[in-house]
């Protein structure tokens, strides 16, 4: 057992080290019937962005093929459905044996990301199991003596009772103590990250525009720091550092699973692929700036943009189908900066 943990702890080392430059990801979804084959995108991607990383919102093994060899990190999800079947040992070893290790490691696993913002779901089922689902993969990982791939779960602000001002953030009441207290303290055991999804677009309002775009504005101080905060990216990260650190886990390092902005939608103002272009553009130039959050100075947060195409067979408003950052022939929908210069 001694002779494991060393290799765990090297191996934890060693997966910090080769990944601490990792910055810009996307987010990779295929529920289209427009899109380019995976092999393609994998190759787009590698030689024609400056993205590092890619998430999927599945295991699809075409798509973890089409990434081996690439140097590409990927990130897969457990969909929401399999997570009360995970928290049994035995299913998630049966499970990381299908996923994970005939793909292992030829492609580049980063992240196993249990569900998707099951507390959207309302589903306690789903949302007790999670914290022992996770711990069954990261087991199951073990025994398969794979030591470099961490657990998380990503949620979005929702998971928040109260996000104003930032540094008074705080978990929902009651699962501040059942779940996510549980699920810091496996995620400072194991160093991965807590994964979030902050998306100022939801809270769009054109008298706040520029504060949700990160075009120059006033700012909204916080009163209780006297710091003042100049875009919505960075209130709603503090608030979510303020619930951890409240928790008594403000030492857990995050990852912004998810983030983006909509070109089209159903007549409402807030979409369009200017402001697509401002958020995105802005977004990563802070993100690679290092500057931080005013609670979280001179940090550069891991982040997935959402998304890398349009999805024409998503359900829901016409939204959901307009995330796309490049068109299926891979030019881009707008500019944003995430091309690689050609030479």
């Amino acid at each position: 057992m001694a002779f494991f943990q060393r290799i765990f702890f090297l191996s934890t080392l060693l997966f910090h080290l080769f990944t601490i430059s990792s910055s810009i990801g996307i987010n990779y979804g295929t529920n289209g019937n427009n899109l380019p084959p995976p092999a393609q995108v994998a190759n787009f991607i590698k030689t024609r962005t400056i993205f590092d990383s890619v998430k999927i919102f599945d295991t699809n093994p075409d798509v973890l093929r089409a990434f081996a060899n690439t140097g590409i990190f990927v990130t897969v999800t457990v969909g929401n459905g399999d997570i009360p079947a995970l928290a049994d040992l035995n299913n998630a070893r049966q499970w990381v044996a299908n996923h994970i290790v005939p793909f292992y490691p030829q492609t580049r696993f980063l992240y196993i990301a249990v569900g998707n913002e099951i507390f959207n779901t309302g589903d306690n089922n789903l949302i007790f199991k999670l914290v022992p689902a996770m711990r069954s993969i990261h087991q199951a990982l073990l025994l398969a003596r794979i030591y470099n791939i961490k657990v998380t779960s990503p949620h979005s602000v929702a998971i928040l009772g109260k996000s104003e001002p930032p540094s008074q953030g705080r978990f929902r009441p009651g699962y501040d103590r059942i779940v996510f207290g549980p699920m810091l303290k496996f995620l400072r055991q194991t160093k991965s990250p807590f994964m979030v999804n902050p998306y100022p677009y939801f809270n769009y309002a054109p008298n706040i525009a520029s504060y949700a775009l990160f075009k120059r504005n006033a700012g909204i101080l916080d009163r209780y720091t006297g710091l003042r905060y100049t875009n919505m990216f960075d209130a709603m990260m503090d608030a979510m550092h303020s619930a951890m650190k409240a928790s008594g886990y403000g030492d857990v390092n995050m990852v912004v699973g998810e983030t983006g902005w909509p070109t089209s939608c159903d007549g409402y103002v807030a979409c369009s692929a200017k402001h697509a272009s401002l958020f995105n553009g802005h977004l990563v130039r802070h993100v690679n700036s290092r500057r931080g959050t005013p609670l979280m100075p001179k940090r550069r947060f891991e982040t997935y943009l959402f998304a890398m195409f349009n999805e024409n067979l998503k359900p829901g408003p016409n939204a959901e189908r307009n995330w796309g950052i490049f068109q299926p022939d891979f030019t881009p929908i707008y500019d944003a900066g995430l091309l690689r210069r050609q030479v």
